[in-house]
């Protein structure tokens, strides 16, 4: 695993930006990851090749599409943390909060920083639409992060609330997420942002294209947003 990841970030160009320990810890991160599987749902991907591949150099693209040093950095949903944990491993400047609403998945995910000896990372369990209003959280990240989590409106209105205005939200998508984007228009400019940009790359060592919405936030999230969970899913902004 150590060795593909290593190929895979040379081939997306950020050897010379990295610790020179990057690939080694991420391919121990994959290594926890699998073992963790076996008696917890994590990831559906379960060979180490495709896990070098799908998750840690589909995340460690993203260094291609902003610059986190120093910055910090919300991963709402984070799941198994993709694409938060990879991110803080190549980045160790940036300060990460992984949120997620399965207690035990934030308890491994504390394990893993642990085990991994990265400081200025904490794993949260709250749900995303309620610690987006607690103080110190709303208007309060130069990043926010998602991959595979909900469709775009809901994922804006979950995400947007916690960055800064000046800062970004990067939609992790697939390639068909066009009408999507187009239906999220409103949302966007309602919660304060605006699409800046939007970058298509293709995960080193396969054919499969991934793509990030790059969302800046313009303007502060009006009060009232994000809403209740339930009203979320019935009636997407």
């Amino acid at each position: 695993m150590e060795t593909l990841i290593a190929s895979g970030l040379e081939t997306l160009s950020l050897t010379s930006q990295i610790p020179p320990q990057a690939a080694q810890q991420l391919a121990q991160y994959g290594a926890m990851l699998l073992e963790k599987n076996q008696v917890m749902n994590l990831t559906a991907i379960t060979e180490p090749d495709k896990v070098a591949q799908l998750h840690m150099l589909d995340c460690a693209a993203l260094l291609n599409c902003a610059d986190f040093e120093d910055k910090t950095l919300i991963d709402v949903g984070t799941g198994a943390g993709f694409p938060g944990l990879p991110l803080k491993i190549l980045v160790p400047s940036l300060q990460v909060t992984l949120l997620d609403s399965l207690n035990k998945r934030v308890d491994w995910l504390n394990e893993v920083a642990q085990s991994l000896s990265l400081s200025n990372l904490s794993a949260i369990h709250a749900r995303a639409e309620e610690q987006a209003l607690v103080k110190g959280y709303r208007d309060a990240f130069d990043f926010a992060t998602a991959r595979a989590v909900a469709e775009l409106r809901l994922l804006c209105e979950l995400c947007l609330p916690y960055v800064k205005v000046g800062g970004c939200f990067l939609a992790m998508k697939s390639t068909d997420s066009r009408q999507e984007l187009d239906d999220a228009q409103h949302c966007i400019k309602l919660l304060g942002g605006r699409v800046e940009e939007i970058v298509d790359y293709t995960i080193p060592q396969t054919e499969i294209v991934h793509r990030v919405i790059k969302i800046r936030k313009v303007a502060p999230t009006l009060k009232g947003y994000p809403r209740r969970w339930a009203k979320i899913q019935k009636q997407p902004l």
